[in-house]
């Protein structure tokens, strides 16, 4: 059985994250990540679903009806619509870049793709 203390632990550490690196860094930190991440175990692992309904809560606790609306907005335009062109330059062809692991496999894609709206739901109930 999973762990509520887990969810309420990145809850909490979204606060510290928030002071010291911005409103977005936060919502990409718990929307972002976490939440994604809850939801897809919970898909397989129904055990979680459970603690889904808090953790949302929980969410909406931290952040504004309308911060959330605009990260999901931002957030939708960003990565699933029309995810950003790297600006490579010569310097930065030595240096990795960070890709999401969905990018490279169209099905990984696909379930994040149909994964957003159940999420924006979720959120703006």
């Amino acid at each position: 059985m999973p762990k509520a203390t887990a969810t309420i632990e990145e809850c909490a550490a979204t606060d510290d994250i928030r002071e010291r690196l911005g409103l977005e860094n936060a919502l990409d930190y718990l929307i972002g990540e976490k939440l994604f991440s809850f939801v897809r175990t919970s898909e397989q692992r129904p055990e979680f679903a459970a603690y889904l309904p808090a953790f949302v809560a929980e969410i909406k606790r931290l952040f504004t009806a309308a911060e959330i609306h605009d990260y999901l907005d931002q957030l939708e335009r960003t990565k699933f619509l029309a995810p950003p062109v790297p600006d490579l330059e010569i310097d930065d062809l030595e240096e990795e870049t960070e890709e999401e692991p969905w990018l490279e496999n169209p099905v990984l894609g696909a379930e994040e793709l149909l994964r957003f709206p159940r999420l924006r739901q979720l959120l703006q109930q």
